[in-house]
């Protein structure tokens, strides 16, 4: 089997990006990529696959008052890049992504409309 690409040029998707889930519990929405991890090949999209952390109540260090943060907390969880699409700026549905040279430098185009995405 062959192992999975681990430099950040091999995924198409960015942080900042605005993709549409076409997989999953939330099929269909669409979100803002909060980061992305290109060794695991997973994205973190604001707003989708949510899950809930239980973590202990702790006091916040440096913080007059004694302010606790604790009890049910939810964060978005971990995507595959397989199950995400980017949207495309110019019709806004989802598009695949090329990738081309302009004068020496790597861009990413949308196949739908040929708009790049950079």
């Amino acid at each position: 089997m062959a192992k999975p690409p681990t430099n950040s040029h091999s995924m198409r998707i960015r942080k900042g990006d605005e993709v549409q889930l076409i997989s999953g519990k939330d099929r269909g929405k669409r979100g803002k990529v909060m980061r992305v991890n290109p060794k695991a090949q997973r994205v973190y999209v604001e707003g989708l696959n949510m899950l809930k952390r239980h973590e202990r109540p702790k006091q916040i260090p440096g913080v007059a008052g004694g302010t606790t943060i604790g009890g049910v907390i939810e964060r978005e969880g971990p995507i595959h890049v397989s199950n995400v699409m980017p949207v495309d700026p110019k019709g806004g549905k989802p598009t695949r992504v090329s990738v081309s040279r302009d004068n020496g430098k790597r861009v990413r185009v949308a196949k739908r409309s040929g708009v790049p995405l950079d």
